[in-house]
C-alpha cells in the first residue's frame, strides 16, 4: 500500500504548525518589545526638557507630540496599551511635566495621572531692593508677568496691601511655582511670609529696644542686611545702631544714603553726598529712615530684634568683608585711617 496520501495529509498540518509557531513568535516578540518599552528610558538628552499638556488635549495628541519631538519612537499602540494597563487612560491632568533623562513611559504616565506638574523655583535674595525683585520676576521663565504694566502702588493694592510702601515687605526665600502662576502670586506669598515672620520675631524680641513697632524693626533689619553679609557680625552691627538710637546719635549709615541717592549713585559716596539732605540721609537726619532700604532676610530680622550687648558705637569696613568696631570716636578715627586710608599707626 502507498504512503503518498498520508504524506499529502501531513503537509497541511506541518504548514499550519509552522504558521502557528510564527504567529506565536511574533506575539512573544511583540509582548517582549512592549514590556521593554514601558521600562526603557525615553530619548531625553538633557535636563530642562518638558511637555505641556493643554486642557482638553487628547491622549493621541500627547503621544504625537512625544514622537514629533523625538522623545519616543515606539508604536503609538504601545502607549495606548500601557495607559489601559495602568488604568490611567482618560485620567491624565493638564499641566507641564518634566522630562528628565532616564524617565520611562510608565513614570511619565504616572506623573500625568497624579498631576505631578513641573515645579520651578524663584529665589528672593537677601538684600535685594524691591526694584531688583521686580527685575528678577520679569526674567523668570514660565511665569505670567501680571505686574509688568503696574506701578509699585498698584502692585501693593493687587496683593491686598494697599497703602504700604513695598520696600522691605517681601521675605527673601525660595518660592515654588508652576506654569500659569503669576508674579503677583509670588509677591502675595512673599508679603504674607514677611508679615508672619516679622510678627513672630517681634513677639519674642529683646526688652528695652528703641523700636516702637515691627515696622521700625523691619527698617533697622534692612540696614543691618546692607551693612554686612557676615552672619557673625549681624548682631554686633545691630547692637551699634541700637545704642546710637538710645544715645540720640545720628546713625550715619552709608547704605541708607546710597538708597536715598537712587539712580544718581555711581558707585562712590562723595562728601557732598553725605551733606545733601534727603529723607534717607542718616548723616543729616536723626533716627531711622522713613522706610526699609532693602529686603532683609530672617537672620537680619533676628539680629535687629536681638542685638549683641557691648559698648561699641562705631564700626568701619576692614576691606575683607568684615568690620572693626570701636567704643570712642578717637578709636574709630584711628581705624578709619588704618583701614580706609591705609595709614595705620
Amino acid at each position: 500500500m502507498s504512503d503518498q496520501p498520508v504524506r499529502r495529509r501531513a503537509w497541511p498540518r506541518r504548514l499550519l504548525l509552522i504558521m502557528l509557531l510564527a504567529v506565536a513568535g511574533v506575539l512573544v516578540y511583540g509582548w517582549n518589545d512592549y514590556a521593554r518599552f514601558g521600562s526603557a528610558p525615553l530619548n531625553v538628552a538633557a535636563q530642562g526638557d518638558s511637555i505641556d499638556v493643554g486642557r482638553g488635549s487628547s491622549f493621541k495628541a500627547i503621544v504625537v507630540e512625544l514622537r514629533q519631538r523625538g522623545f519616543s519612537t515606539a508604536n503609538p499602540w504601545y502607549w495606548r496599551l500601557l495607559a489601559e494597563q495602568m488604568h490611567v487612560a482618560g485620567k491624565l491632568h493638564a499641566g507641564e511635566y518634566a522630562l528628565e533623562p532616564g524617565i520611562t513611559p510608565r513614570q511619565l504616565l504616572a506623573n500625568m495621572a497624579a498631576g505631578r506638574v513641573l515645579q520651578r523655583n524663584f529665589t528672593i535674595v537677601d538684600g535685594w531692593t524691591f526694584a531688583e525683585l521686580r527685575q528678577a520676576l520679569a526674567r523668570a521663565e514660565k511665569l505670567n508677568h501680571d505686574s509688568a504694566a503696574l506701578d509699585d502702588a498698584a502692585i501693593m493694592r493687587k496683593i491686598g496691601a494697599g497703602g504700604e510702601a513695598p520696600e522691605g515687605r517681601f521675605l527673601p526665600e525660595t518660592y515654588a511655582y508652576v506654569k500659569g502662576d503669576g508674579d503677583l502670586d509670588i509677591l502675595r506669598r512673599a508679603h504674607a511670609a514677611m508679615a508672619k515672620t516679622l510678627d513672630e520675631l517681634w513677639a519674642g524680641r529683646a526688652q528695652g529696644l528703641p523700636l516702637a513697632s515691627p515696622y521700625e524693626a523691619l527698617i533697622l533689619a534692612s540696614i543691618v542686611e546692607k551693612e554686612t553679609g557676615r552672619p557673625n557680625e549681624r548682631a554686633q552691627i545691630a547692637g551699634v545702631f541700637v545704642r546710637r538710637l538710645q544715645n540720640h546719635m545720628l546713625l550715619q549709615t552709608d547704605p541708607s544714603v546710597i538708597y536715598g541717592m537712587g539712580a544718581s549713585y555711581a558707585g562712590n559716596i562723595r562728601k557732598s553726598d553725605l551733606t545733601a539732605d534727603t529723607p534717607y540721609n542718616t548723616y543729616t537726619r536723626a533716627g531711622l529712615p522713613p522706610t526699609p532700604i532693602a529686603l532683609p532676610g530672617r537672620p537680619a530680622l533676628a539680629a535687629a530684634l536681638h542685638p549683641a550687648a557691648g559698648d561699641a558705637l562705631y564700626f568701619v569696613a576692614r576691606g575683607d568683608g568684615g568690620h572693626v568696631f570701636a567704643r570712642t570716636l578717637e578709636e574709630h578715627n584711628r581705624n578709619v585711617d588704618c583701614y580706609q586710608r591705609k595709614r595705620c599707626r
